[in-house]
């Protein structure tokens, strides 16, 4: 029999669940009008039933597009149009509509989860999960945690199976990466549920895992002679430059990570030995830098000529007032875009750019050097030689020089 409903009156329900969401009048009228498009497309072809065909012959027809956003990219005008379609796909498989990119600023909890999410955010960070790492961790969960609210499911006890296996179809498609993570989560937090009395069964056996290794993505490098142009195009005769010179040079001499960056106080810097003392945000671990000889002269310009005058205890503070540390959330990626810019290097499409990959660049010289993958894990702070050992693909001339000779094989065969 079937139980489908007529894509008009699905369109029509997907609306009234949107007023119930409170989303703003101009959204609803927005999507009203996307919907109504589709359903004459569907009268067109003589279908009566949404499906993803459907969906997809209509994104292709109208905007030569697909809902593969991940993989592909779109035109503009396309997006009211994508998310429609995935709205009618939605509802009509979960009777829920799923909000897939939500950004809550102090999230509120469900009443019927909030005693056991927040008994995990406490297991959380007796694990001692870094500030950024709990908050990437929770996020995925809250999505989850607003799924159940949707299909009203009112206590832990009566998520089953099948809600899981709904809720994992609901996340894809999406990046493989990001799905592994997402999956991980809720495996850990079910887990989780079941070790401590909350649930009876151990719900995260049903959550799949993935079968299809990845590999690690090949970290972003820039040559020597690119770093030595960015550093050059920073104007050192200002506070700014004074300031992200000093940490450029950080992190392109000494491998500091950003978020150590901006945890860096002026207790940890000693002038006595040259050194620079600290305990690494993300491994706990502590590790100590040698100042070397333009670093220092530029930490010393900087701190001399350019730092406010304020009563914060860390190194680098903003230039503006207030004068305080740099927000938890900052991760001074425009930083190295400015100076990418100024000196005129092109990016690849794709390529990381950010500061961190000043550290992948560092590692790959080393390695050229000749540096063994425990000399570069000490340097970068890495705990796991195995996170260290990703850089043997950026190193060319290295992977040339283990090629066989094919005419050398056959000589000794």
């Amino acid at each position: 029999m079937e139980t489908r409903k007529p894509i008009e009156v699905l369109a029509a329900e997907v609306i009234e669940a949107l007023k119930q969401l409170n989303y703003a009048y101009n959204t609803v009228c927005g999507i009203r009008a996307s919907f109504n498009r589709i359903c004459a497309f569907a009268r067109d072809r003589n279908e009566r039933y949404f499906s993803e065909e459907l969906g997809q012959a209509y994104l292709r027809n109208k905007y030569g597009c697909t809902t593969d956003y991940y993989l592909e990219p779109f035109p503009r005008n396309a997006k009211q149009a994508i998310r429609s379609v995935r709205l009618l796909g939605d509802y009509q498989l979960h009777r829920v509509v799923i909000r897939r990119i939500v950004k809550k600023k102090g999230y509120v909890k469900p009443p019927q989860f909030e005693e056991m999410l927040t008994a995990y955010e406490k297991e959380c960070e007796a694990n001692e999960y870094s500030l950024r790492g709990m908050r990437s961790r929770l996020q995925r969960l809250f999505f989850f945690v607003d799924y159940l609210a949707l299909r009203n499911v009112m206590n832990v006890g009566d998520i089953t199976p099948d809600i899981i296996s709904d809720y994992v179809i609901s996340i894809c498609p999406r990046h493989e990466k990001s799905i592994a993570a997402i999956l991980t989560t809720l495996r850990v937090f079910l887990r989780f549920l079941y070790l401590h009395g909350y649930t009876e069964t151990d719900l995260s056996l049903a959550v799949p895992k993935p079968t299809r290794y990845r590999y690690p993505a090949i970290p972003s490098t820039w040559e020597p002679s690119e770093v030595k142009r960015m550093l050059d195009a920073v104007d050192r005769g200002s506070p700014r430059g004074k300031r992200d010179y000093a940490i450029l040079l950080l992190v392109a001499k000494l491998g500091m990570r950003v978020g150590d960056i901006k945890a860096l106080k002026l207790s940890h810097l000693n002038w006595e030995t040259k050194t620079i003392t600290i305990v690494q945000e993300k491994t706990k671990v502590e590790v100590t830098y040698p100042i070397l000889h333009d670093v220092g002269w530029a930490l010393i310009d900087y701190l001399q000529h350019a730092r406010p005058v304020c009563e914060s205890p860390y190194v680098f503070v903003r230039l503006n007032a207030p004068f305080e540390a740099f927000g938890e959330n900052a991760n001074l990626h425009t930083i190295m875009t400015h100076y990418i810019r100024l000196a005129g290097i092109t990016v690849p499409r794709g390529k990381r750019h950010g500061l961190h990959s000043l550290r992948h660049s560092l590692a790959s010289v080393l390695l050229e050097q000749g540096a063994s993958l425990a000399v570069i894990s000490e340097i970068l702070g890495h705990v796991d030689s195995k996170s260290t050992s990703v850089y043997l693909h950026t190193d060319l001339n290295g992977l040339k020089s283990c090629a066989l000779d094919p005419e050398e094989v056959f000589r000794n065969a």
